[in-house]
């Protein structure tokens, strides 16, 4: 089976931009679902697929994901994820939470990966700290080993945010924006609330989460082979990782 992820440089023909406000009546800004329609063969294609993946190994699969995703990174070091350089392009909530311009920001970059979107941002814009963190303490060492890394901008720490507490980590009412780029949808989707939650603790009131993932019937759900289900819009790959695609109804 080859790897569902795109590939370097190649952007989801189907994502879900989100902006959720930190404010107390949750609310929140949906842009950019790019949908697909499917074709009459993918359709059908999706319509046979309905036998799921057993809950044995579901649940081993739950247990061991970390592990997955630290396996994942030993195979592929930093080589894998193009470098991110259309974050402030594309998410103009960057520029426009500053009061003033040169205005000093503080961002939490969740799922941060070997640091494919962090070090393109600190290199753009220099009156950013950035705290950045990741499921896998492989992908966290790949991010302090880069000599891009400085501990006077940025703090890279190793997080389960569906049962870490990141205050740990990260000051009460700190951050004024926290990313999830395809990070979320690695999640099973009953946590994902757990993740949300972890990271409301250390949003400045009023500031926002920057979402960006997978939509539905992205080209990546449709590589998946019927033996690689485990729930609606849920598959595992081949490496044991997981994905979940987006629509514009869900609710975490």
């Amino acid at each position: 089976m080859t790897d569902s992820r795109p590939l370097q440089g190649e952007s989801p023909v189907a994502q879900l931009d989100v902006t959720i406000s930190a404010c107390e009546d949750g609310a929140f800004q949906k842009r950019g679902h790019k949908a697909r329609i499917l074709s009459p063969e993918e359709a059908e294609k999706l319509a046979r697929e309905q036998v799921l993946v057993s809950d044995f190994k579901q649940q081993k699969l739950e247990k061991e994901a970390q592990k997955n995703w630290d396996l994942f990174y030993k195979r592929n070091s930093t080589n894998f994820f193009k470098d991110r350089h259309w974050t402030t392009r594309e998410f103009e909530e960057l520029k426009a939470c500053r009061e003033f311009e040169d205005q000093k920001l503080t961002i939490l970059e969740a799922g941060c990966g070997v640091g494919n979107c962090l070090f393109p941002l600190l290199e753009e814009d220099l009156n950013i700290f950035a705290y950045a963190c990741d499921f896998s303490p492989r992908a966290v060492e790949y991010v302090k080993q880069n000599p891009l890394y400085d501990a006077q901008r940025c703090k890279a720490f190793q997080c389960d945010l569906t049962k870490d507490d990141i205050l740990e980590n990260v000051p009460s009412d700190s951050v004024d924006v926290v990313t999830l780029i395809f990070v979320l949808s690695a999640v099973h989707p009953e946590k994902m609330h757990l993740v949300l939650h972890n990271l409301y603790k250390v949003l400045k009131p009023g500031k926002c989460v920057l979402f960006r993932d997978y939509g539905l019937y992205d080209h990546a759900m449709l590589r998946f082979k019927s033996t690689n289900k485990l729930g609606e819009n849920f598959y595992v790959r081949q490496d044991g990782t997981r994905s979940y695609f987006f629509t514009d109804a869900n609710e975490v």
